[in-house]
């Protein structure tokens, strides 16, 4: 079982690299030339999942391009416009790792990016949000200590956690576990804290407290839906991990392959194994508004940094 934990605001910050670009014989070369001119360079925006994308629709953020608003290309949509003055072109990329690894390195290898920001939801992993001391190996998940009504023998015998080869630009290959943090665009994303967000699907379904914004936050990723309350807890309890997801380690690390920097918002849907099923889809659309309202306030952050760089 492929688990690779990653921070929940989670930056990368290297030499952004140009562009590969299309081969000169692909029919949208010359389309694709036209809009790494005309723009940019871009933020690529990802999400996986509709109602992430619907968020940032109905948010009226993203202006689309009059010019060219979207291209189709290996059978994704890459729309082309502008959050708060900042060029974007933003894609969804499918569930799982597969999905969103390909997505990204299309996005990087086509388009002239300088940046990807990543939001969605997740499930919670964190009961309390408090925090744990380093652990020098790496735990084991043995599943024998989860059986019922006594610890014992099981056939499925362990889960063992491994790191991961990393390679990048410029860089020897290097075995991964955690994923270091860019100190600039966490600063940058510290400055979110405050802000107000949706507390109310609608006038009869609130949540009942003020939701918050917080960073800095480890996170998990696998190619699985967690719903198991006591693999949720050894999550937390072993590396202190507050949220899983299905597709964060694979936008974050096909973007520090390319030397690209990289964050990620996710906003908390459900406690993974324990939520009433039935309240689901409400939530998923309130972390969604909720976690796109972050991305497009970081996206300001990043136009107006980037700006006051060009001034000086």
């Amino acid at each position: 079982m492929l688990n690779i934990v990653i921070l929940v605001v989670v930056v990368m910050g290297f030499e952004v690299k140009k562009t590969i670009q299309l081969k000169s014989n692909h029919p949208l070369h010359d389309v694709v030339e036209r809009i790494n001119e005309k723009g940019g360079p871009y933020i690529g925006v990802v999400m996986a999942y509709p109602t992430e994308e619907l968020a940032l629709l109905s948010s009226g953020f993203f202006l689309p391009s009059s010019d060219l608003p979207s291209l189709h290309l290996s059978g994704r949509t890459f729309n082309i416009g502008k959050i708060k003055g900042v060029d974007v072109i933003y894609v969804m990329t499918g569930e799982q790792t597969l999905n969103a690894g390909i997505t990204v390195q299309i996005l990087l290898d086509v388009f002239d990016i300088k940046g990807i920001v990543h939001y969605g939801i997740a499930g919670s992993a964190n009961d309390s949000i408090e925090f744990h001391s380093e652990k020098g190996d790496l735990p084991e998940l043995k599943f024998g200590a989860y059986n019922f009504p006594e610890k014992g023998d099981n056939l499925l015998a362990k889960i063992e956690f491994t790191s991961q080869q990393l390679y990048s630009n410029g860089q020897p290959m290097e075995e991964v576990f955690w994923l270091p943090i860019d100190p600039k665009w966490f600063s940058l994303a510290s400055q979110l804290q405050d802000m107000k967000l949706v507390q109310c699907v609608n006038e009869t379904y609130c949540l009942p407290g003020t939701p918050q914004v917080v960073y800095g936050l480890r996170a998990s990723t696998a190619d699985i839906f967690l719903d198991n309350v006591a693999y949720r807890k050894f999550l937390f309890s072993e590396f202190n991990i507050s949220t899983v997801d299905e597709e964060s380690s694979a936008v974050l690390m096909t973007a520090l392959t390319s030397g690209v920097p990289c964050i990620v918002f996710r906003g908390v849907s459900d406690m993974a194994g324990a939520t009433d099923k039935l309240t689901l889809s409400s939530l998923y659309t309130l972390a969604a508004a909720n976690a796109v309202s972050v991305a497009i306030e970081f996206i300001g952050l990043i136009g107006s940094t980037y700006q006051t760089l060009e001034d000086h």
